[in-house]
């Protein structure tokens, strides 16, 4: 599996110049890299100076430079799983109910298109065996999280769609179908419904491997640290490994015995005051910093100069190897006693922003808005949720068992 990067952030902060440097260097540097736009108003052919169409195919990426490609992707690049099947089939149900054919159309679209084919186009990318290092150029931070969450909310539909799909082509005969005049899904339906399932699998497990990462991007202000900060308890709630945070167009200061004047001089203490922050808030986690550039840094080798320019930031910890593995926040259970113990990474989430609720063998999770479907392992299914505390950046669930499953042995 390729190395995979992706890189978001707060409208406005430089996510696609940040993305696409990285990139540059990387394939100077003799690494196979692909750079994918997963934004439908994406500026990356921009500041690569390519024509950067979106891609009919997922196969089809624009040559940059020696090592690099780009590749913008959208509804309509075709990824090799026909939901047109599936579509076809809800159509022809609305019909039978009577649905206008307008409405049915809207209704019969796949959820989240643009974000799934997005998530294929990357899995299909990964495994080509093509790229050392596939940098991906994402949507701001809300769309970011709606397609990060995407891959274990469609497998969660998709699985239990599935069963009843099946008991349908068992229970329901033609006579049946006819009389209740709702159309019986075809093999060919739930074919596709495997595929769609197993697809969002491998998506899934790639996005939560030690081979992918996000990188987050942001100025060094109140407000978009503040948004920097939901960003990273939500990825982590969702099983996301951040490997750094990139504190852009930092103004540099003036040279050597010269005198700053008085808008330099206040830029440079918010600065100073914003980038503390940054550092007490991502304490950690890699910083790097990123300066204003003189111009706009647009082509590869203005993009290669940012990328060089971007250095480390002394007070944390160094960026680990590009190609490596990172550590990813993990779900675990831990036995207490006779009890058991479910810890969730949720960095800076406080009690009064968790909402929880338990559907049958699921544990539906809410933070500020980001809701994670949670299926619980065997062990905590015969049990009972107790209480829950948050803190030192995890969600702890404590299980009792529920006695009479337990002796029934079930």
């Amino acid at each position: 599996m390729s190395r995979v990067v992706l890189v978001t952030g707060k409208g406005g902060v430089g996510k696609t110049t940040t993305a696409a440097a990285a990139a540059v260097a990387a394939a100077r540097s003799g690494v196979r890299t692909l750079v994918v736009s997963t934004d439908a108003a994406h500026s990356l052919g921009d500041a690569l100076e390519v024509d950067l169409a979106t891609a009919t195919s997922w196969r089809d990426s624009t040559p940059v430079g020696p090592r690099l490609h780009a590749l913008a992707v959208g509804p309509a690049t075709a990824v090799e799983a026909d939901w047109a099947v599936v579509r076809g089939y809800l159509l022809d149900v609305l019909e039978a109910m009577g649905v206008d054919p307008v409405v049915a159309d809207e209704l019969s679209a796949l959820p989240g298109a643009e974000e799934i084919v997005a998530l294929v186009v990357l899995a299909h990318q990964a495994a080509s065996g093509q790229w050392d290092l596939i940098v991906v150029d994402c949507a701001p931070t809300a769309e970011t999280l709606r397609l990060l969450a995407l891959p274990e909310v469609l497998g969660w539909h998709l699985d239990r769609l599935l069963p009843a799909q099946r008991r349908m082509l068992t229970v329901l005969r033609p006579a049946a179908s006819a009389a209740s005049g709702v159309p019986v899904p075809g093999p060919d339906v739930v074919s596709v419904l495997v595929e769609w399932k197993e697809l969002m699998g491998r998506v899934r497990a790639l996005l939560t491997s030690p081979r992918t990462s996000v990188r987050v991007v942001l100025t060094p202000e109140r407000v978009v640290v503040a948004e920097s900060r939901r960003m990273l308890t939500s990825l982590s709630l969702h099983g996301y490994a951040v490997d750094a945070v990139v504190v852009n167009r930092l103004v540099p200061a003036p040279p050597a015995g010269a005198v700053a004047d008085p808008w330099r001089s206040a830029w440079l203490q918010v600065q100073k005051e914003g980038v503390a922050s940054v550092q007490q808030s991502f304490a950690g986690i890699p910083l790097l910093r990123a300066p204003h550039a003189a111009g706009e840094p647009t082509g590869t080798d203005a993009l290669a100069a940012l990328a060089a320019a971007t250095v480390t930031d002394p007070a944390g910890p160094g960026l680990p190897e590009l190609l490596a593995d990172v550590d990813v926040p993990r779900t675990r259970v831990e036995p207490v006693g006779e009890d058991f113990v479910l810890h969730l990474p949720l960095p800076f989430a406080s009690a009064g922003e968790v909402a929880m609720v338990r559907r049958e063998d699921d544990l539906v999770v809410e933070v500020a808005g980001q809701r994670r479907v949670v299926t619980l392992p065997s062990v905590l299914r015969r049990c009972v949720a107790m209480d829950a505390e948050v803190g030192d950046g995890e969600l702890r669930i404590r299980f009792e068992r529920d006695l009479e499953v337990w002796a029934s042995g079930r």
